[in-house]
């Protein structure tokens, strides 16, 4: 099974990926009860959190905690359970989680390698970044007050029992992370929102800018469970980044906008239909072509490099079977006669031969299979490169 197979099955049972898909697009709330009550053992652990707790890593503003008890804000000031230099303080954040207080390490795949596995695997189905917060909640307490939030959430229960209130439509529809928060906003029936009660081995699925709230049930286990956040991007970045893509090709993109003539009745008037013929300029084949080739580079630049090869990784002989590194974030952009393969480093050239090889190593193959010779050669050069490594299922 492959790392994205493996991903979406742990995530989502027996769903297809294309229902899975659908679901993401209809925007609907859905709960997967646990056939395996143990399914998310191997990703996540209150061991390993006690684990990061001791490292340097374990500082402010990664770690903060949350109790809903508070007046005002729920967040807990960080100087409440830091030293001075922002590292957590032990003495002080164990008390706080005694009292009630939800610990929260924000992006915890960067620190825990079968997050980052799991991440990645998510990252490959839906080509967007992926990320993992994690919750630990103590028994009878509430860590963040009724919210919703700016990208699509999956909610991994690890450990212990949650309940949670999910409130039907979005009351902010298609929210990112550039909707201002209005601590006004409530439910219009505060009662009305749907409860589920999420154990071990469960997962719910929360779309951006439904409200939803989550609290643990007095004289139980406390609540670990990770919050899988879905990061795509929206029609506005797609947009803008656009813009920004055919400003240099487009002529008419870097034409004044005549703020000289606004006092002009027929000039503001003519305003809406010069700019829907510019944006019609913009949106075209190859302009969204660069957009997602651009949102693709950033994929494999942004988010935490994962080589697929260690420090000691010896050159393949002819006959070892390759295969593309499941963890690389990589793709191809046609070029003439020839390719480039982008990836988090520098880009490589592609002959027509070489792009050949690279589709071939997809599902794998050695270099003798590519006809041997400058194959080894390219072979070894993305084997160095950590892109390439050797095929375990062969």
């Amino acid at each position: 099974m492959t790392l994205a197979a493996e991903a979406f099955a742990l995530a989502f049972g027996d769903l297809s990926v294309e229902d899975g898909l659908k679901m993401r697009e209809a925007a609907v709330m859905r709960h997967f009860p646990a056939v395996d009550r143990a399914r998310f053992a191997r990703l996540l652990s209150v061991a390993d959190l006690d684990a990061f707790l001791k490292t340097d890593a374990a500082q402010a503003p990664r770690v903060t905690m949350a109790d809903s008890g508070r007046t005002g804000s729920a967040g807990v000031p960080d100087e409440l359970f830091t030293f001075s230099d922002g590292k957590v303080d032990p003495s002080r954040l164990f008390p706080l989680f005694d009292g009630g207080a939800t610990l929260v390490v924000s992006q915890f795949h960067e620190f825990h390698p079968p997050l980052a596995r799991f991440c990645r695997g998510l990252e490959q189905i839906f080509l967007h970044a992926v990320q993992a917060n994690i919750y630990l909640t103590p028994p009878g307490a509430q860590g963040f007050r009724t919210h919703y939030d700016t990208h699509d959430v999956l909610v991994l229960q690890v450990a212990g029992e949650k309940r949670w209130r999910v409130w039907g439509d979005a009351v902010m529809p298609h929210a990112t992370r550039r909707t201002p928060w209005d601590s006004k906003i409530h439910p219009v029936d505060p009662e009305g929102g749907r409860e589920v009660v999420l154990r071990a081995g469960d997962v719910l699925f929360v779309p951006r800018g439904v409200l939803h709230d989550a609290s643990v049930q007095g004289g139980g286990e406390p609540s670990l469970h990770a919050t899988i956040g879905l990061l795509e991007p929206s029609w506005a970045d797609a947009l803008r980044a656009a813009i920004d893509q055919m400003e240099a090709r487009e002529p008419s993109l870097r034409e004044s906008f005549r703020t000289w003539r606004l006092n002009d009745d027929a000039a503001r008037l003519a305003l809406p239909a010069a700019a829907a013929e510019r944006l019609a300029r913009v949106a075209t084949e190859t302009s969204l072509d660069l957009v997602a080739m651009q949102f693709l580079q950033q994929l494999a630049t942004d988010r935490m490099p994962m080589s697929g090869r260690g420090l000691i990784a010896p050159a393949p002989g002819a006959d070892d079977r390759l295969v593309l590194a499941e963890t690389v974030h990589h793709y191809v952009v046609p070029d003439g006669g020839g390719a480039e393969l982008r990836w988090a480093g520098e880009a490589i050239r592609l002959s027509g031969d070489e792009l050949d090889w690279l589709m071939r190593l997809q599902d794998g193959a050695s270099p003798n299979m590519l006809g041997g010779g400058p194959a080894l050669a390219f072979c070894r050069k993305l084997v160095a490169l950590g892109i390439l490594v050797r095929d375990r299922t062969a």
